[in-house]
């Protein structure tokens, strides 16, 4: 399985023992002095400012900072998944610093990161009282309010995710173009936020985007002219790769079939101006599969505990954003990226070609850049965890890494599997205080000083 030609090889499987012994190693040493800052700036795109927070940890002496295989700073950006903040990757943002000395940027999504409260979370729950949902917060004292969208209930997707509650921003309205223009705020952001940090030719980047994060990596993997490498840990592909599959499926979905019905999802349709607003149940979609992989079917002889535990959970990260619209990008709905894009256009007043080149930029946010004067995706190191929900091995061999092997010129590959772990990798299980978060961050270090992504 591995492609790794030159230097330091990634192993292809890591078992449930090295994980315990790579956990104790990691956390036993002892710590390099790390500060913590926050960069809070505004990038004006598409005629409209947007706000966005990156936190920064680093060693307090930056000669503290190890050099990659190629003699340059080695610097990771980090980005969260699902419908998170920086607080969801900080852990491990905190031990690549502190164990191994990297500078890190933990980034968060335009809209995620909460400006009015030094703490940084969310208040009270994702639905209120009276109906009304929690929204982003685009621009430092910009609210969207109440009249700006429609609160929708949808069941059409119940069995894997409950009811479903969204918000829908209504037209022209200031939610309807934030929700429009928020992709191109993204790529914007987040290629200033690496120049502000990783600045060439002093650092090269490598990066991971856990779950939902890792398709808007994948993207930026050719837009951020130094990002040397991908540690793409519980990390889903370019959007046209998961075209036509709701979800991946893990190694659990071996029992009963699982497996199959996960392969058959229909591809998704969700439109532009559609804020997904989460719940209790996006927990629990995850904890059934994790439940089944680790316990088998007697894991619902229990499902009034497993309900409390999850229950219990929600109260302890409601206060992260809990929203998402990302799936326009993740799962290449090329129509709603358009419409978007048309969307800005108008209200811009474009004329023919610049709306055309709008659209194409937009769309093209999916999938690799090809072309002539185009950086080539760089190399990939895939890692997924046992239990994982969301990624299995058959389908980074049947679909993930043909489609890297297609691309032109064909980035080098590898694929890594754990035997322990589940898709949120820092979730503690027996042995394993942090996950296998040890282990993951063992196997990047290995990568970038061995030669992994210089080869």
């Amino acid at each position: 399985m591995t492609e790794a030609k030159n230097g330091w090889r990634p192993p292809e499987f890591v078992t449930r023992e090295q994980c315990i012994k790579d956990s104790e190693d990691v956390l036993s040493r002892t710590d390099i002095p790390i500060k913590r800052s926050e960069d809070i700036f505004r990038v004006n795109v598409l005629g409209m400012d947007w706000d966005l927070g990156m936190v920064v940890y680093e060693p307090e002496d930056p000669e503290r900072i190890p050099h990659g295989a190629d003699s340059k700073k080695a610097g990771f950006f980090l980005l969260h998944g699902g419908s998170g903040d920086f607080k969801g990757i900080e852990r491990h943002s905190k031990l690549l610093a502190a164990k191994f000395g990297f500078k890190v940027m933990a980034g968060t999504f335009p809209g995620r990161f909460y400006f009015p409260d030094a703490s940084r979370d969310w208040p009270d729950d994702t639905i209120h009282a009276d109906g009304t949902v929690r929204a982003p917060i685009w621009q430092q004292g910009e609210v969207i309010t109440p009249d700006q969208y429609e609160v929708v209930k949808d069941a059409s997707m119940r069995n894997r995710y409950g009811t479903r509650t969204l918000a829908r921003a209504k037209p022209e309205s200031q939610f309807w173009f934030r929700m429009a223009g928020w992709p191109a705020a993204f790529e914007a952001g987040m290629i200033e936020a690496n120049r502000r940090h990783f600045p060439e030719p002093e650092f090269s980047v490598y990066s991971q985007g856990h779950s939902t994060g890792g398709p808007f990596i994948c993207m930026l993997s050719q837009r951020i002219p130094n990002m040397a490498g991908v540690c793409a840990t519980e990390h889903s592909p370019f959007g046209y790769l998961s075209m036509g599959r709701d979800e991946w499926g893990g190694d659990m979905g071996k029992i009963a079939g699982y497996d199959k019905i996960e392969k058959q999802g229909k591809a998704r349709t969700d439109p532009f101006n559609e804020l997904y607003i989460r719940t209790w149940r996006d927990l629990a979609r995850y904890q059934g599969p994790e439940a089944l992989g680790q316990e088998g079917p007697k894991a619902l002889m229990r499902l009034p505990a497993i309900m409390e535990d999850i229950l219990d959970a929600w109260q302890n990260v409601k206060s992260r954003p809990q929203f998402k619209a990302e799936y326009v990008v993740t799962h290449a709905i090329s129509g709603s990226l358009a419409e978007a894009a048309r969307v800005s256009a108008a209200r811009l007043k474009m004329n023919k070609d610049e709306t055309e080149a709008l659209v194409q930029r937009f769309v093209g946010y999916s999938r690799e850049l090809s072309g002539p004067n185009v950086k080539p995706v760089p190399p990939f190191l895939f890692e997924i965890s046992k239990d994982s929900r969301d990624h299995s091995q058959e389908v980074y061999e049947e679909v993930i890494m043909p489609g890297f092997r297609k691309m032109n010129p064909t980035p080098k590959i590898a694929l890594t599997r754990f035997g322990a772990g589940v898709h949120s990798f820092w979730k503690a299980e027996k042995d394993l205080p942090v996950g296998i978060v040890p282990s993951v961050l063992k196997s990047w270090n290995d990568a970038v000083t061995g030669g992994y992504f210089a080869g």
